[in-house]
């Protein structure tokens, strides 16, 4: 890997550095999920169709996903404080060019470097918390920093409506741009100013692996593409699905690739050794499972409570605020007891966000208008604190045995498989709720309450569908602890 030394650092150091690290990560997630209530207004200024609107929302994640894995690996090659400085600086440009955009063809051009920038600083976050921090430590770490997930996951919405609320229906998305501008240049100004060099960095040759990367962001937009471009309207091309072909002929080729490039003594762009550890393949699959249910939850709540009851953005999005509050504390508890619970954590909290979802469902169904919002909050609150007992736990036990040189490599390929998550997740979702919209409505006519009650029914049968499937792995995988403990203690009494 580099040749580099890692430099001692207090524990005041340590914290002031990881608090930098989590502003950095609250910018870019909260970017995600503020934007989703603009669309309709958006749509009012530009005119803009369906395709356009979800890869606004949805390139943003393509770009941000394309640039993790290279970005992590040259984080952990060379100056990841240098990164933080590129990548804030060019998404403080690319804000500005988002806000002052004439058309849809700059806005959306914007937001995929706006996804670069993104992608640069994310897995240096991950990588700097893995080289600073070990045992109970790095475990209140992860649960402060799925904490931020959390909070950004979930409060995006309420801040994007209230933005739309005092900037007018018009122009009021601007304001979510702008509003970056001046967090991103304080958040710069602390990565100037209090993050502390972490290693002494040597001359060396980076090592990239260019046609690894090539292969690389091929496999990952054939991946996303087809689920990007689907937005359940009656102009979706079918051909779209092809894409996945193409995502499975250059992925073999790409394992091919990096085992040759590996044998040949060179280091590849993603060491497929690492998948060979099993608490990181299991947690990887959990996060990408996890996060095509999460993003998608949200974004059908807000469109039955805008669309179904009438709700504004800023009302709809404000009923987030309570899984917000309880995942921040869950996320922080759980991050102090994972080294000591493990596994059971995130099941535990996997099963309590699953049986959520599927009280929302019922919810919709159940409770009348005037009533349902608040209801909707409080079954929300409970599966934000199942929702903090997994990222945070999740992202301590994936990292836990990976050795700490290829942190910064190894959790922006976590970072890259949520990336996906809530890319797919949020498309099957949206289009399972707007085709049952079109067909209920016979492609034509209004939608009354009970039309948008079925549509978010079925959108949220694909959300506990993920979640049934990140328990299962999350059950395997600690059935599969407990046995090799079991003969871990018959093989210590044999001797």
């Amino acid at each position: 890997m580099s040749d580099t030394a890692t430099i001692p650092l207090s524990v005041h150091q340590r914290w002031r550095a990881f608090w930098v690290c989590v502003a950095v990560a609250a910018l870019t997630i909260l970017d995600l999920t503020k934007v989703n209530v603009a669309l309709p207004s958006i749509e009012q200024a530009f005119g803009a169709g369906s395709t356009e609107l979800q890869l606004i929302v949805s390139g943003y994640v393509l770009t941000f996903g394309l640039a993790l894995v290279p970005a992590g690996r040259i984080g952990d090659q060379r100056s990841r404080r240098a990164l933080f400085i590129v990548g804030l600086v060019l998404f403080a440009a690319t804000s500005v060019v988002c806000a002052l955009a004439p058309d849809t063809s700059v806005l959306l051009a914007a937001r995929l470097v706006q996804g670069v920038a993104a992608g640069i600083q994310m897995p240096q976050v991950i990588g700097l918390a893995q080289e600073m921090f070990q045992g109970e430590e790095r475990g209140r770490a992860f649960g402060l920093f799925g904490a931020t997930i959390g909070i950004s996951t979930a409060f995006g919405p309420t801040l994007g409506g209230l933005l739309i609320a005092l900037g007018g229906a018009q122009d009021g998305w601007r304001w979510i741009f702008w509003m970056n501008v001046p967090l991103t240049l304080i958040v710069l100004a602390g990565v100037i100013w209090l993050l502390p060099k972490t290693r002494d960095s040597r001359p060396t040759r980076l090592q990239l692996d260019p046609v690894g990367l090539a292969l690389f962001a091929v496999v990952v937009v054939a991946l996303m593409a087809p689920f990007l471009l689907t937005t359940g309207s009656s102009d979706d091309n079918p051909q779209r699905w092809w894409m996945l072909a193409v995502f499975a002929v250059f992925a073999a080729v790409f394992v091919w690739w990096e085992r040759r490039y590996a044998a040949s003594g060179r280091h590849p762009l993603v060491p497929l050794g690492l998948f060979a550890v099993s608490s990181y393949r299991n947690g990887t699959l959990i996060q990408a499972v996890y996060f095509m249910a999460l993003p998608a939850m949200f974004l059908l709540t807000t469109l039955f409570l805008q669309l179904g009851v009438g709700l504004a953005p800023v009302f709809a999005g404000m009923v987030s605020i309570g899984f917000a509050v309880a995942s921040a504390f869950s996320s922080y508890l759980g991050g102090r007891l994972v080294t000591r619970v493990g596994r059971p954590l995130v099941v535990w909290g996997l099963a309590i966000v699953l049986v959520s979802a599927a009280a929302l469902a019922l919810i919709a169904y159940l409770v009348p208008p005037g009533i349902v919002e608040f209801a909707m909050a409080a079954v929300l609150t409970v599966g934000g604190f199942g929702g903090g007992m997994v990222i945070a736990p999740n992202q301590t036990l994936t990292l836990a045995d990976v050795p700490v040189k290829q942190g910064g490599l190894a959790g922006s390929v976590g970072q890259l498989v949520q990336r996906i998550g809530t890319a797919v997740g949020t498309a099957v979702a949206l289009s399972l709720f707007y085709s049952t919209v079109f067909r209920e409505t016979a492609g034509g006519g209004d939608a009354d309450i009970v039309v948008y009650h079925d549509a978010y029914a079925i959108g949220m049968i694909s959300v506990a569908l993920f979640l049934a499937l990140a328990l299962l792995v999350g059950v395997i995988d600690l059935s599969a602890r407990r046995r090799a403990g079991r003969l871990a203690g018959r093989d210590a009494a044999r001797r």
